[in-house]
This record gives structure tokens, sequence and C-alpha cells, in this order.
């Protein structure tokens, strides 16, 4: 059997990457220890490694393709095919941030002020051409991990962040913002000329993309008569427009709707809803929306 190679990334954004996969149909089991998870489409075999690791492996040709940060791609200046930018993280459906941070009581304002200074990263290379295009001449040393921590021993770090809240926690202050990186579908180039791969990838990147559009809405199903139908009818957003059928044995009187919306609508829309008609609402969440 002909099988595609996808990379994934292991640990801070594996469950919400693995969360993805199951919505999109491909539903992934691992065991604790193992970096090969099985995966529901047997045309698909998955290895976990490092998101740091994933786009070189992809270049060179280890992986058909994989899932990895566009700063990472940025960072190992990989040279890969681009299929589709997937905007989710490991806490929120926002971008990441790398940030320049410091010591709340520290007196660096901006970049320019840590000319001649230590910064600590995982990101060496393109915070160092960050700090080379302002023409800022400063030291950057490589970050094993926990960069947070060393921020009271160098004068700055550049570290990545969803909300902000751990750099808070942990006394520091967002200087400026250096990249904004959200996870890509990438390809081997030569992958991507194969018919099949290229096909398989296309197909992962459509669910994938119609798994991420479903996370912020939901489907609705309600009955209304037809003297409220059109005020009800009025109430609803949708993809397109709402779905409207005759009920079975309720002759032209009473009609089913069906509509996708946003879950942020819901509380406010369902009460104005059951106000001017609808009964029988029903509220149901949505694995894909593919448009």
């Amino acid at each position: 059997m002909t099988k595609l190679k996808l990379g994934l990334p292991k640990g801070s954004l594996q469950e919400a990457t693995f969360d993805l996969f199951r919505c999109a149909g491909m539903g992934l089991t691992v065991g604790k220890r193992s970096y090969f998870p099985t995966c529901a489409d047997p045309e698909v075999e998955v290895v976990l490694f490092r998101a740091q690791e994933i786009s070189r492996y992809v270049a060179d040709g280890v992986l058909d393709g994989g899932l990895t940060g566009a700063d990472w791609i940025i960072e190992n200046e990989s040279e890969v095919e681009e299929i589709c930018e997937l905007v989710y993280s490991r806490q929120t459906l926002q971008p990441a941030r790398w940030v320049l941070a410091v010591p709340e009581e520290s007196p660096v304002q901006s970049i320019k002020d840590l000319e001649g200074k230590v910064i600590a990263t995982e990101l060496v290379k393109t915070t160092q051409r960050y700090l080379k295009e302002r023409g800022v001449n400063a030291k950057v040393e490589f970050s094993w991990g926990a960069t947070e921590a060393k921020a009271e021993l160098v004068a700055g770090i550049v570290d990545i962040t969803e909300t902000g809240s751990s750099l808070r926690a942990n006394r520091l202050r967002i200087v400026e913002t250096l990249v904004v990186s959200t996870p890509k579908l990438i390809a081997n180039k030569k992958a991507w000329k194969d018919v099949w791969k290229r096909e398989k990838m296309e197909n992962i990147a459509l669910l994938l993309r119609g798994a991420i559009a479903a996370r912020e809405k939901v489907g609705i199903k309600l009955n209304v008569s037809k003297t409220d139908l059109e005020n009800v009818l009025k109430l609803l957003p949708a993809l397109k427009r709402p779905t409207v059928s005759p009920l079975s044995g309720g002759g032209e009187e009473w009609y089913a709707v069906e509509a996708m919306i946003d879950e942020s609508a819901v509380r406010v829309l369902i009460p104005k809803l059951k106000r001017a008609g609808a009964q029988g609402i029903i509220e149901y969440p949505l694995n894909k929306v593919i448009e």
C-alpha cells in the first residue's frame, strides 16, 4: 500500500493537533512513550517530532509532509511547499507571537535599548535578523528551554506566547513582537510533484481547514409555523441561506429550519428565535465546515 509519511508536532501543540485531526476524521492514537501514532486513515503514516525539526525533515525528504509553525520554517530557512495555513494553537484559535520581553522593572523600552546586551531565545537566527534589520548589535544566545526564567540573568528574552499570561505571571513585560506565527501544512517539493501524494495532502488540508472553520460555529435546528416563518428567517444568519423544509404530516403549515451560525451568537439568538415563534430548537456541534 502506498503511504504518505507525515510529521506532526510533539509537545505543547500535540494535544491540539490530535484534536484537530479527530475532528477532520483522521483520529490518532499513540502510547505515552511512542513516537508513531496510528492514524484512522491507513494510507497515512504519522511520526511525532519536535516542531523545531519538522520543516528540516520535510525539506530533506525524510517526511513527505508535516505540520509545523511558520516560525520554524523561517528559522530553519527550509525550502518546502507551503500547502495551507491552519490558524490554531495549544490554547486558542489565535496566532502565536514571538516577543521580546524584559522584567517589569527593566528600563528597556524598545529593541534599540538592547545595544551591546545579551538576549536569550530558542529562535536565534530570526532574532539575529530582526536585530540586524534595525541596526542593533546585541548578542543572541540559544536557550534550551525555560527561557522565561533567564529574564533576570540577561537583558531580555525572545519567547513565544499566545495570551501573554505566562509572561505576566513571571513578572515580565512585552516590549516588541518579532514574529507572528501560525501552523502550516507543508510538503517536500519532490513529494508535491507526485500525483497521489499531492492529492492526498490536498485532501488532508481540505479536511483540516474544515475542522478549524467548524470550531467557532454550531448547527441549529428548529420548527416554525408558516405564520412565523418570515420573522424567524430574518433572525438567522447563515453560511449561505437557511435550509427550510415542510414538516412531514404538517401540511403546509409547519416547517423545519436548519442553519449554521457563529457559536458566540447563540446565547443572544436562541431567546429571540423562541420569542419569534420557533419551537423544538436544537443546537449541535459541528466537526467540519467545508465551504
